[in-house]
């Protein structure tokens, strides 16, 4: 009657380790899936941050506005990775900051 028992437990434990295993693995999967979700929008506001900034320098320095990000790139040293992020940059005049938006390329 003992090995009767301890065979249906080892069975049972056959069974429930691997699916305990498995939802484990997918667990991880998904939180570094998330992990990676964060750092690309932290990434995106930087580069934000950083267009703003050349934006108000040149304006302090020169009293007007660029008038592309081109110019931002080429006279204060602002770099964009094209290949994650697509930048629309509108200027409006050159005393009026001017209306830009980041987005994040999904590959």
């Amino acid at each position: 009657m003992r090995r009767g028992r301890k065979s249906r437990f080892s069975g049972l434990l056959a069974l429930i380790v691997p699916v305990l295993l498995l939802a484990a693995v997918w667990m991880f999967a998904r939180g570094a899936e998330r992990l990676d979700e964060g750092r690309g929008d932290e990434a995106r506001a930087r580069l934000e941050d950083a267009i703003r900034r050349g934006c108000t320098a040149c304006y302090a320095a020169e009293g007007s506005y660029p008038e592309s990000l081109d110019y931002l790139e080429e006279h204060y040293g602002l770099q964009i990775d094209r290949e994650h992020y697509a930048v629309f940059y509108e200027p409006f005049g050159a005393n009026l900051m001017p209306n830009f938006t980041v987005l994040e390329r999904k590959p």
